[in-house]
């Protein structure tokens, strides 16, 4: 019987396919796993494996409860490139006092393509006392992951909310509690039992012997649907009010910066396939991350952490101005932004956020000298990219704990932006402006901050948000505006 994650014994197997087209029209088309950029990443069919999170603790819980099922893992991955083998897609919550769970899912079946290289991966849970076939139809034992670098041994903390694990195989559906977290049959997430032959993993088990790798097949569409966003909790007159108050907070000596957001909701049409949302992302944002994860999609600028082999790399936003109607108009925008005084303070205690929660993991941390100027279709960014060696063996999950929330979605000091921002919003952020991303079996991994996003709940609320940077400077329209600009990937995406 399943007690805690750290029981949970996985047995993953990725294959090399042939090569892959399009990732998107693979996806469940209500409850899509995605992570691509340029085209290339991984998505997700299924639920193998959830764990949950909540509280003050959620990040360092979730570090500790993927260590666990990262050593309890047998993986057979003949590739061993970012994206292959045991992976999980995560999403957390902005605040520790969020009503929105934190998550990490690891998909029964993973269809990748990164760099001409194309794979599908399969898990499941492993029946208690069952051994995990190799790939000759032997027993192979769990071999511990490069993560080890850090105490598989640890305990689940009292902030996970719950445990989840769901099987094909004999013993799913088992259940315990054991203190703060219980395990439960999950079948609520569409298996992929009998897709395509993928489904077979626990054939494979049985028979010991490894499936053909089969990608699964794409589905059509669903109709079209249009449908347009309104105000929220946060109104355009509430939030040019909310500006005002920051500022004046500001230029009383209260704290430098804060970050306000506001809300728009709609509805999804039942039925709905949220792929057509995904595609107009990618297609029009390749630059960005364009995920789903949890209800949670969008297609986020922002790398918050990446992890690869020992580098650790960022790219920090902060300062937006328009594009330009034509190309002149466009250059002088960019120049405008490059020469702001206000977007340039901005941007700098963004910088600074980041360079100090890097520092205790790596003595060899740098920015760029002075921030670029980052085109997006929609608006220019200010931009700086910090890279540097780790040297503590974190993993990217470490890493995320020591980088959230950063000044570009909170503010400076961190504190006092945080008791702002709880004072002045109207609303529960959810998981807008957290972490969301992947992380391997090494604890490798890459993350975004969640912007341009949208909360799509299981009864079709759909809740998207957008922020703009305060700083002493701020007009309470031009910072409404900024939002505006801000929506427009996801509005424009649903509509």
């Amino acid at each position: 019987m399943i007690e805690t994650a750290q029981a949970t014994r996985l047995y993953v197997e990725t294959q090399a396919v042939s090569d892959i087209r399009l990732l998107i029209p693979l996806l469940d088309a209500r409850h899509p796993q995605l992570w691509i950029r340029k085209g290339q990443g991984m998505a997700g069919l299924g639920t193998a494996l959830r764990l949950e999170f909540s509280g003050e603790t959620r990040f360092t819980d979730a570090c500790a409860a993927w260590r666990d099922v990262a050593a309890a893992a047998t993986v057979n991955d003949p590739i061993a490139a970012p994206g292959t083998g045991l992976i999980a897609f995560g999403t957390f919550a902005f605040s520790a006092r969020s009503a929105h769970t934190s998550v990490l899912i690891v998909p029964e079946v993973v269809i990748g393509k990164r760099d001409g290289v194309f794979w599908v991966t399969r898990t499941r849970v492993l029946a208690e006392g069952e051994q995990a076939p190799d790939a000759r139809g032997g027993a192979t034992t769990p071999v511990a992951p490069a993560s080890a670098r850090a105490s598989a041994a640890s305990v689940l903390g009292a902030g996970i909310s719950r445990f989840s694990a769901r099987s094909t195989g004999a013993g799913a559906g088992a259940t315990a509690a054991t203190g703060q977290s219980t395990a439960t049959g999950d079948g609520a997430r569409g298996g992929v039992g009998g897709v395509g032959g993928v489904g077979g993993v626990d054939r494979a088990g049985a028979a010991g012997h490894p499936l053909p790798a089969v990608v699964p097949p794409a589905t059509s569409f669903g109709p079209e649907y249009r449908l347009s966003l309104q105000p929220g909790a946060a109104t355009p007159d509430t939030y040019r009010a909310a500006v005002e108050t920051a500022v004046e907070r500001i230029n009383a000596g209260e704290l430098e910066k804060v970050v306000l957001a506001r809300d728009l909701v709609g509805h999804l049409p039942e039925g709905s396939d949220l792929r057509r949302v995904l595609l107009d992302l990618a297609l029009g944002y390749p630059d960005c991350y364009t995920f789903a994860v949890d209800g949670l999609v969008g297609s986020s600028p922002e790398t918050l952490v990446r992890v690869d082999h020992g580098t650790v790399y960022a790219r920090v936003l902060a300062g937006t101005i328009s594009r330009g109607r034509d190309a002149e108009a466009d250059h002088d925008q960019a120049v405008a932004l490059a020469t702001s005084s206000k977007d340039l303070d901005e941007h700098r205690f963004a910088v600074a956020s980041v360079m100090t929660a890097l520092a205790p993991h790596s003595t060899t941390v740098i920015a760029s000298e002075i921030p670029f100027t980052l085109k997006l279709p929609n608006l220019w960014h200010l931009a700086s990219d910090v890279e540097g060696t780790l040297g503590d063996g974190s993993t990217s999950l470490d890493l995320i704990a020591s980088l959230h929330p950063t000044a570009a979605v909170a503010g400076t000091p961190t504190l006092d932006a945080l008791r702002l921002i709880d004072e002045l919003e109207p609303f529960d952020r959810g998981r807008y402006a957290g972490p969301v991303g992947w992380v391997g079996a090494d604890g490798d991994g890459e993350w975004a901050v969640a912007l341009r996003c949208a909360q799509v709940d299981d009864d079709g609320t759909i809740t998207a948000y957008a922020g703009a940077g305060i700083v002493s400077e701020s007009n309470p329209e031009h910072e409404f505006l900024e939002t505006r600009m801000k929506f427009r990937p996801i509005v424009e995406a649903f509509a």
